[in-house]
């Protein structure tokens, strides 16, 4: 192949190119998140702490057509954000963009590392990277969806409810908000690639379908727990949002890989 040609330099080389062109996507994201964060941040960033957004919306439909009266289902909800950092605005201003730049960069991201791994590729072995790197891109940003739509916004209505007494009252806090905006969002896009994961490894021989398979009561187990920490609301819809996406990501993980006997006989 070609890219045997290439220098231990040469792939350096490469790989800074890469580097850098990545890097310039990401700054010209960020500039224009930038310059457009006044209007995102009314319509999008703050968009879950009102009433009229779009699950919420959903959740008194479906309360009216099952005839639930559970407040759930039924109560408004607002949320009214406080700041007591005099720099916070500014410096949550240029953050913002830029995770915003690095998530909307991601299949940017993903066609780097296609570009720099396909020469080491044989033919047969491309098609298999391609998919599972555009797999990869499409499950990311499905789970930012799910998220930004569904589990961010039942987290803030528990955790904005929730009274360790009725002398405190509930202040949210603009850094406190943003932080755990940004961090649920990105951890459901992430948990999204747990297929893609599994693949790789896969192919490093360090896991195998009958590994997954025979696990797979420890992994319900880990995935209940791992779905009550992302949404602490305890009850068992906001749960389910969470746990059933997750298992269905494991069970399509033991899908897209080879067993270890398959491997061995081939």
């Amino acid at each position: 192949m070609a890219d045997n040609e290439l220098t231990f330099w040469d792939h350096l080389d490469v790989l800074r190119r890469a580097l850098f062109r990545i890097l310039a996507v990401w700054m010209v994201l960020a500039i224009g998140y930038f310059l457009a964060m006044p209007v995102l941040f009314d319509k999008v960033i703050l968009a879950p702490c009102h009433n009229d957004f779009i699950f919420y919306d959903l959740l008194r439909w479906i309360g009216q057509e099952l005839d639930l009266k559970d407040e759930f289902f039924t109560s408004e909800f607002h949320v009214k954000l406080v700041n007591i950092n005099l720099a916070a605005p500014f410096f949550i201003h240029i953050s913002t963009a830029f995770w915003m730049s690095v998530v909307t960069a991601t299949p940017y991201l993903f066609y780097e590392v296609w570009r720099f791994i396909r020469p080491a590729l044989y033919t047969n072995e491309r098609n298999g990277v391609r998919k599972a790197l555009s797999i990869g891109t499409v499950m990311f940003f499905f789970g930012v969806a799910l998220g930004y739509f569904m589990v961010y916004p039942l987290t803030l209505r528990f955790l904005s409810t929730y009274q360790l007494s009725a002398t405190i009252e509930n202040q949210i806090s603009l850094n406190s908000y943003i932080d755990n905006f940004m961090m649920l969002v990105l951890c459901m896009g992430l948990a999204f690639e747990l297929p893609l994961v599994t693949w790789l490894l896969s192919l490093l021989g360090l896991v195998h379908k009958t590994m997954l398979r025979k696990y797979r009561r420890h992994a319900i187990v880990l995935i209940v727990i791992a779905a009550a920490i992302i949404t602490p609301t305890g009850d068992p819809f906001t749960l389910s949002v969470v746990a059933i996406p997750l298992y269905l990501l494991y069970e399509l993980s033991i899908l897209m890989i080879r067993d270890k006997k398959e491997d061995a006989g081939e």
